[in-house]
């Protein structure tokens, strides 16, 4: 099971977008930027997606301050392609940032890959 932590201006928005989806193997709770780092880092959560409104700097400027920028990715204002998303995690990034208007096209790609991975 990947648990996965929404936070930043569409934390909500996000974590329904990814319970609509009904994946196996995802759980998804809304967080805050401290909380997820913190879950993040003593091994309780695997992924966090944080939305801002440019999806730059505040969307995940914490975690990257508290976890390194290693496990950090930011897709800004574009929407990934599922082999990417794939590639991404496959190098080890747990933490993604993405626009909030892109939300509804980049949280399902994120949780679909994510949850393909937890099987």
């Amino acid at each position: 099971m990947a648990k996965i932590l929404t936070g930043g201006v569409g934390k909500v928005e996000v974590a329904e977008a990814v319970r609509l989806l009904g994946l196996d193997g995802v759980d998804v709770t809304v967080s805050s930027d401290i909380d997820a780092a913190l879950l993040l880092r003593a091994g309780r959560a695997d992924y966090y997606l944080g939305t801002c409104h440019t999806g730059a700097g505040a969307s995940l400027g914490v975690l990257v301050g508290l976890l390194g920028q290693p496990l950090c990715h930011t897709f800004g204002r574009g929407v990934p392609s599922a082999d990417e998303v794939a590639a991404l995690l496959g190098d080890g990034k747990r933490v993604f940032g993405f626009a909030l208007d892109r939300a509804e096209a980049v949280a399902p790609v994120l949780a679909r890959a994510i949850s393909a991975r937890a099987e």
